[in-house]
This record gives structure tokens, C-alpha cells and sequence, in this order.
């Protein structure tokens, strides 16, 4: 007699307890194989509006779409079974009025049922924050550099480097701590003013480019494997894995060029 084990997938209250305990791992992910893949690994899934450039090639975050968000979600939740799924809310989709985001987050959740939301901005943001967490949709914050701005911040620079722009940072995170967010990435920051929000505020801090003084880490996938020409001075390759498929690919082509294709004992039969 075979006995099934379920596995329980982590909640954001389950996050929320990893403060200050074992470091919080997460990683990005748009597609149930690769989803499948990083759920293996990591705590926390981020179905990351940088979809947008890593698989539909634009320059910003800011063209991605609710129906783009929800469609890869969908994806992700397929593909996993113990990480917590968090579904990126993208810019236009939250920030007219906390009513505006509730409509927004409770679509997420409802048609993905992944198990939190992350929205981007911080003391500004506080109100929608407290909204949502108060109507039961689970919020990641996110401050520092936040990529929906980049119209209005010009470049993907580093924040906080003089003492004014440090302190609206950290008064950001004691914002959309006291809200109720369960958790906050906190982006291309440095190591000090990580460190110190880091033993100020009561929940985990995610860092990306954010040094390891936080209670966790976040990169894009396709940054750290290689598959991404363009990336942040802060990313470590832990894999070239563009070459490798080019290679592939290149192999391939030639074979089919000198028509060398695969025999009958090849094809795929269904049972």
C-alpha cells in the first residue's frame, strides 16, 4: 500500500516567519518548465513583470500588461508545488486608488491562485498597502530602484548614495512595513542602508543589488544563467547558458541542411 505525501505550498505568512532566521531564496519565473525547475530550490517564485524584456524584448517594465502578468502566473502555478507564487502587479494596474488595486490583486489571486501580489513604491504606496492587506490579498513591497519609474528616475541607477535620498528609502520601508506588506525587496541599494532597514523593520527584506545584509535575494533567471545580454553590474552568472544554445540550435540547422533528420525509431509513440 503506497502512501502520497502532499506537499504544502509556503504561504506568505510562512515568509513573514523567516525573518531574521534562514535567508529567503527566490528567484524569477515565467513558464511552468522552468517554474518546475526553480521550485526544487527556492522559497519564493516571482513572476516578475521583467517578463516584459526578457521574453517580449521591450526596453521597460512599463508596457506589460495585467492579461500578461495573469497568463505567465497561470503558468508558474502549474508548474510548482511548494514555493510561494508571487505575481508582479504592473504599472497602470494599482496606482489610481487603493479600489483600483484591490480590482487588480483580487484578479491575480483569483486567476492564478498564486498566493501573493508585489507592487512597487513605498510611503506613497502605504495607504493601497494597508488596503489590500487589511481585504486579504498578501503584499510584497518594493523600493529602491523600482524599474516602473524609469520615465520619471531616467536611468537604472543606484539609490540612496547621498543622506536625504538614504533616508526617503529607509522612511519607505518603515511606510510599507507599518502598512501590513509581508515583505519588501528592496533594489540596487547599498550595503549600509540595506543593513540598517535590514535591523530596523520587522519584516524580511529581499534584496536584488542590495548586498547580503538582507533577510534574502531575488534575481531575473535569464540574468543569472546567461541568457540575457543586458544586465545590472550587480547580477553574478551562475550559468553561460546563451552560448549553449546557440550551439545547439547551430548544430540543428546544419543537420537539417544536409538533411540528416531522424530515423522511424525515433518518433514518439503514445501508448
Amino acid at each position: 500500500m503506497s502512501v502520497q505525501t502532499t506537499v504544502r505550498r509556503l504561504t506568505a505568512p510562512d515568509l513573514r516567519a523567516r525573518k531574521g532566521g534562514d535567508p529567503i531564496v527566490m528567484l524569477t519565473s515565467y513558464h511552468a518548465h522552468t517554474a518546475a525547475l526553480v521550485d526544487r530550490y527556492c522559497d519564493a517564485i516571482l513572476v516578475g513583470d521583467s517578463l516584459g524584456n526578457v521574453m517580449h524584448g521591450f526596453e521597460t517594465t512599463v508596457p506589460v500588461t495585467l492579461e500578461m502578468m495573469i497568463l505567465q502566473g497561470r503558468a508558474v502555478m502549474r508548474g510548482s508545488k511548494r514555493a510561494l507564487v508571487v505575481v508582479d502587479m504592473p504599472f497602470g494596474s494599482y496606482e489610481a486608488s487603493p479600489e483600483q488595486a484591490f480590482h487588480a490583486a483580487a484578479r491575480i489571486l483569483k486567476e492564478t491562485q498564486c498566493g501573493a501580489v508585489k507592487l512597487e513604491g513605498g510611503a506613497r504606496m502605504a495607504q493601497t498597502i494597508s488596503f489590500l492587506a487589511e481585504r486579504g490579498v498578501p503584499v510584497m513591497a518594493h523600493i529602491g530602484l523600482t524599474p516602473q519609474s524609469i520615465n520619471t528616475l531616467g536611468s537604472f541607477r543606484a539609490q540612496g548614495r547621498d543622506e536625504a535620498d538614504a533616508a526617503r528609502i529607509e522612511n519607505d520601508a518603515r511606510a510599507v512595513s507599518a502598512a501590513g506588506a509581508f515583505s519588501v525587496v528592496i533594489e540596487a541599494v547599498a550595503e549600509p542602508l540595506a543593513r540598517r532597514i535590514t535591523e530596523v523593520i520587522s519584516i524580511p527584506t529581499i534584496g536584488i543589488g542590495a548586498s547580503a545584509a538582507c533577510d534574502g535575494q531575488v534575481l531575473v533567471l535569464e540574468d543569472m544563467l546567461g541568457l540575457s545580454e543586458k544586465v545590472p553590474k550587480f547580477v553574478k552568472r551562475y550559468g553561460n547558458l546563451g552560448p549553449e544554445i546557440e550551439k545547439a540550435i547551430e548544430g540543428y540547422a546544419s543537420e537539417v541542411r544536409a538533411r540528416v533528420f531522424p530515423g522511424p525509431e525515433h518518433v514518439y509513440r503514445g501508448k
